[in-house]
């Protein structure tokens, strides 16, 4: 009889790890700092302690899931991950499996997990096809198409942060330069510096998406412009992405969806402006994420059952 799944969620500042019944009941979770500052070794062997606690004593797993960064995730291996640039060609999978039993191990990009879980549990249940977008630091993203996890002919889908916008200075920017918190900021930091409408940000020695966002909130004037340029950038994004997939539903997640409406309502007014057609859109295309810090735990989960039940 299956025992359970165990899910590790590998992040550049967090890594959270959960025991996962076979029917994808949370049994239970842990997680620490991922202090990925520190040797490429340590991390690792503090990511199986970590795992350690929350597997059953003398089991081992059905079938091990990783959330980690970087497009090529689905390998087993951390390449070209930009919240870990000094990981470079680290078989991470390899590593975890070898400490669990050689577990069968399935690792995954963490955008896409995402979009596994929000479909299976959250804001994407039973839509098809269902999109997954998450605006944090950076801007990425997942699919779900006919109930499968849509990774692209070589597993490099999707990645809605590097849609490419010209823009008037003549440069060509990516999306998550623009409106991801790190875009927000840099264009908080352009206007203070172009124009000289007041702003409380002018009394701030760090000028970022946070603090952008804390101004907003406050009614700042400045703060507020940002905040809405980022949002009908956003919403340029999602027209790219509707007029794609013709999605049932796009999931917004990250740390930027805390902006609430000052984000999404410029986001949401851009894409009603310029689809080709009505029928694309409708008062549900976009929601926001359901299930929080615990996203990509569960959706590695899904993944290790799937995949497991798959035959890998």
């Amino acid at each position: 009889m299956a025992e359970g799944f165990l899910s590790i969620d590998f992040g550049g500042t967090r890594t959270r790890v959960g025991w996962y019944s076979p029917t994808l009941e949370l049994i239970t979770r842990d997680e620490s700092p991922s202090h990925t500052e520190q040797p490429i070794e340590s991390v690792i062997d503090r990511i199986i302690q970590l795992a350690r606690k929350v597997v059953p004593a003398y089991t081992v797993p059905d079938a091990i899931g990783i959330c980690a960064p970087g497009p090529q995730a689905y390998t087993g291996y951390i390449r070209h991950a930009n919240t870990l640039p000094e990981w470079d060609n680290v078989p991470l999978a390899q590593r975890i499996s070898a400490a669990f039993g050689d577990a069968p191990t399935f690792m995954e990009n963490d955008a896409n997990l995402a979009a596994l879980a929000e479909y299976q549990f959250g804001a994407a249940k039973g839509c098809d096809p269902a999109l997954y977008l998450t605006v944090s630091t950076g801007i990425g993203g997942g699919a779900v198409i006919g109930g499968q996890l849509f990774t692209g002919w070589r597993g490099l889908a999707i990645e809605p942060g590097h849609i490419k916008f010209p823009t008037a200075d003549g440069q060509v920017y990516s999306l998550e330069a623009l409106a991801s918190g790190t875009g927000i900021g840099r264009l908080a930091r352009e206007k203070l510096a172009a124009t000289d409408t007041p702003s409380r940000l002018r009394l701030l020695q760090t000028v970022d998406g946070k603090a952008v966002g804390e101004s907003a909130a406050q009614g700042d004037r400045l703060a507020l412009e940002v905040v809405s340029e980022a949002g009908r950038w956003l919403g340029l994004g999602l027209v790219a992405m509707v007029h794609l997939f013709n999605p049932q539903v796009i999931v917004i997640g990250g740390s930027v969806v805390n902006l609430g409406e000052l984000i999404l309502n410029p986001a949401r007014q851009t894409l009603a402006e310029l689809l080709i057609d009505p029928l694309f859109n409708y008062d549900k295309l976009i929601q926001v994420a359901a299930l929080g810090d615990d996203v990509c735990l569960t959706g590695a989960a899904i993944h290790a059952r799937n995949k497991s039940f798959a035959g890998g």
